[in-house]
């Protein structure tokens, strides 16, 4: 199954659970992509209590999960590209939607 993940928060713990659900997926062999919207491009930078963003990111893409992130809402932020958080635009976050089987959102 192809599943489509789009994070719109800058909630540390409602990230790292998107994130756990997308490893979760990719251990049972769908094929992920992750889309960083709004405030959910600041997700590479949070810190949470009990929480591990950063490194539950970082297991996702080594575990062949796709990521691409707002370059706008980068933009608007002040916030460079980064292997997690690649600079996309509104037609990769079209294609995740059209190409997926699944679509959710976490934000």
């Amino acid at each position: 199954m192809e599943i489509g993940i789009i994070v719109e928060t800058n909630d540390p713990g409602t990230i790292w659970n998107g994130f756990r659900f997308a490893n979760t997926a990719l251990d049972a062999g769908h094929d992920v992509r992750t889309f960083l919207l709004g405030d959910g491009v600041e997700a590479p930078d949070l810190r949470g209590d009990g929480v591990n963003v950063h490194g539950a990111m970082i297991k996702y893409q080594r575990n062949g999960g796709e990521l691409d992130a707002c370059g706008t809402c980068m933009d608007s932020r002040d916030l460079e590209p980064t292997d997690l958080r690649p600079h996309s635009t509104m037609d990769d976050l079209l294609d995740i939607v059209e190409s997926s089987t699944k679509t959710v959102t976490f934000g």
